[in-house]
């Protein structure tokens, strides 16, 4: 099928109106998930820093969610940065409404919906400080325009998150999509009649025929299982791969500038060495040196897990330096300012270290949020201890070193007192620990 024609993008905006994605009730709230992951990726904060090493406030930032289908995103990105407006477009009418009556449903007051295209969104007349566009580009018939558009909107420090099927990842869906194409089941709108027809066909054949094994879980069989991943994965329509070079050739013909892959830590190419610190001398020599595109693309031909190409992106030329915390001089870490992670400024987490305090128990911070590690991150909890201050706000090195030195005035093991220098060293490494993956944030004032 040609993705390109205005036909084929009325098919897919028929297949939103007849079933808004995603199919998540009204009353339930990204609140309610076991970690903070979804507010972290979510919340401008994180590609900010990343970005700038700086700390920005959400307060009275403009946010457009881009393909804001029922709403489930835009209620996450509101409750991620507390005081943005929200501003959600879709092609499909019906998943405005329901994006509405779900901000509704939650109280949150500052968002405004349109039926619009991407294309078209110049004609709002608004500019943007952060674009969230998940689970769209690979779906529009030119995603070049797409970005193209949202660049335009974009304000000059803004970022944009957007994302990309990935064509080796998605290789075997892709032919799901072929055997029901030839059977005529996407040559209009699929619907529930052919979401059962494939599940009839599936069920039916073996199941060590490689498609099956590959793209069918057991639980498909059900009819009370599984319809809407039937239709987002088998029955897409307009559904395309990409790979990481040609993820980075659309940012180059659009002229954005790659800011981080969104799961940067699971992007990493030496964790997929048994040994990552005792590489074959070769990779030793060359790894540390490659393009990050190049990195990039290697694991996904050694490791095509990621469904998503998830990136962060912007205006080019707009980033700051960001120098390493294990390159900043003494003076540096004088003057720094250390935050929490705004997500985790939350009185219950502080509980939940006093708790780990008072029955001698490390605190795991990765417990919070999974994406930005490959293992979890403990602290015992006694170094914990000396964050605590971090909770009634952003604090001084020389604060926390204080701090430290009432809670640890004494070497355990020599039982002469801690100076103040053997304190700094003990607060600055436990930071750097802490601020690889974002736990942490620490900035220079100006």
């Amino acid at each position: 099928m040609d993705h390109s024609t205005p036909e084929a993008l009325e098919r897919i905006r028929q297949q939103f109106e007849s079933a808004p994605y995603p199919r998540i009730p009204l009353d339930k709230s990204p609140k309610d998930e076991k970690t903070l992951d979804s507010f972290y990726t979510d919340s401008l904060v994180t590609p900010y820093y990343l970005r700038h090493q700086r700390v920005i406030d959400t307060a009275g930032i403009t946010i457009l969610d881009a393909g804001c289908g029922s709403g489930y995103k835009c209620l996450s990105l509101a409750e991620a940065n507390p005081g943005a407006k929200i501003v959600g477009v879709d092609i499909s009418a019906e998943s405005v409404k329901m994006a509405r009556q779900r901000l509704d449903h939650h109280n949150i007051p500052n968002a405004e919906f349109h039926t619009l295209l991407i294309e078209d969104l110049p004609q709002l007349g608004m500019k943007f400080d952060y674009i969230n566009c998940d689970e769209v580009l690979y779906l529009l018939p030119d995603p070049l325009a797409g970005l193209q558009a949202l660049k335009s909107v974009l304000k000059p420090h803004g970022i944009i998150r957007g994302n990309l099927h990935s064509s080796l990842q998605r290789s075997t869906y892709y032919r799901a999509q072929n055997v029901f194409r030839l059977m005529g089941f996407l040559d209009d709108a699929p619907g529930e009649m052919e979401v059962e027809a494939v599940r009839e066909i599936m069920g039916a054949i073996d199941d060590q025929v490689d498609l099956k094994a590959k793209t069918w879980p057991k639980q498909f069989d059900s009819a009370d299982h599984g319809s809407e991943a039937i239709m987002m994965n088998h029955l897409l329509l307009g559904d395309k791969g990409y790979t990481i070079p040609e993820m980075f050739q659309m940012l180059e013909q659009t002229e954005l500038e790659f800011i981080s892959m969104l799961r940067w830590r699971q992007w990493e190419l030496t964790t997929l060495f048994k040994n990552p610190d005792d590489l074959p001398a070769f990779l030793a020599f060359n790894l540390p040196e490659l393009p990050t595109e190049l990195q990039l693309h290697l694991f996904e031909l050694l490791h095509p897990v990621h469904r998503l190409l998830d990136f962060w992106c912007g205006h080019p030329d707009q980033g700051s330096p960001f120098v390493p915390l294990n390159a900043w001089t003494v003076e540096e870490w004088g003057t720094a300012l250390i935050h929490l992670h705004p997500l985790l400024c939350k009185p219950a987490i502080r509980d939940e270290l006093v708790k780990c305090i008072s029955e001698h128990t490390a605190f795991n911070f990765s417990r919070y949020f999974t994406l930005p590690s490959i293992t979890p991150i403990t602290v015992e909890s006694t170094i914990a201890a000396g964050l605590l201050p971090l909770w009634d706000g952003p604090q001084s090195i020389d604060t926390l070193v204080n701090h430290w030195l009432q809670i640890r005035p004494t070497d355990p093991l020599t039982l002469k007192p801690i100076s103040q220098t053997q304190a700094f060293q003990h607060v600055k490494d436990l930071l750097t620990k802490l601020e690889v993956f974002l736990f942490l944030l620490i900035e220079q004032p100006g």
